[in-house]
């Protein structure tokens, strides 16, 4: 007697392969490799050491004045961070905390988010084509950025009558202090700088 048998009801075969998961879960999506994390390391503590010179900058430094001229800790930091991690990197760095520098009410008008950007890129540009890398060659480099973004700024301010011609030497005293905290900010930036390895190819 022949045996019938009904389609449907016959057990279904399981598949030699387990297919791939439809959706990623929480934990995937976090799921980072332990090089990513010292690179977010690294870039938090550079946005951290900057925010610490602006808080610094506001409510320590601004009422220290030598030759009536004193620091801008904040710009200084930023210029730094740039031509250390050189022009690529640096330059979108540069354009990233300005604008979040202009917005944190102590920058002057926007213009400083241009300037910062530019002097910034072409410090790094400057450093990368004509030095090796070094502690002096990174330091004058960004010094030189730090002086010019502030006869930048006083040169806007004059054009726009927000300040006068006779204080030219008020701001490149500014300029001179920057590039004199950029000595020991130095240190720790490159030691930061080195988390996660070098990114820098020369």
């Amino acid at each position: 007697m022949a045996k019938w048998s009904i389609p449907f009801l016959k057990r279904r075969q399981e598949p030699e392969f387990k297919p791939d998961a439809s959706g990623s879960s929480f934990r995937k999506v976090l799921h980072m490799t332990y090089q990513q994390r010292l690179t977010y390391l690294r870039w938090g503590l550079y946005i951290a050491v900057c925010l610490l010179a602006l808080i610094v900058q506001d409510t320590i430094m601004s009422r220290v004045s030598i030759l009536g001229a004193t620091t801008d800790l904040a710009p200084a930091a930023i210029l730094l961070i740039a031509v250390i991690e050189n022009s690529e990197v640096g330059s979108l760095f540069a354009l990233l905390a300005s604008i979040f520098y202009f917005f944190s009410g102590s920058a002057p008008l926007a213009y400083c988010v241009g300037l910062i950007t530019v002097f910034g890129m072409a410090a790094s540009l400057f450093r990368q084509k004509y030095w090796h890398r070094s502690a002096g060659s990174v330091v004058f480099s960004a010094g030189v950025a730090g002086i010019a973004y502030e006869l930048g700024l006083w040169g806007v301010g004059v054009f726009f009558g927000l300040t006068r011609w006779d204080r030219v030497g008020i701001f490149f005293l500014t300029g001179l202090y920057n590039a004199a905290v950029m000595i020991p900010m130095y240190f720790l930036f490159a030691k930061i700088g080195t988390i996660g390895g070098n990114q820098w190819k020369e």
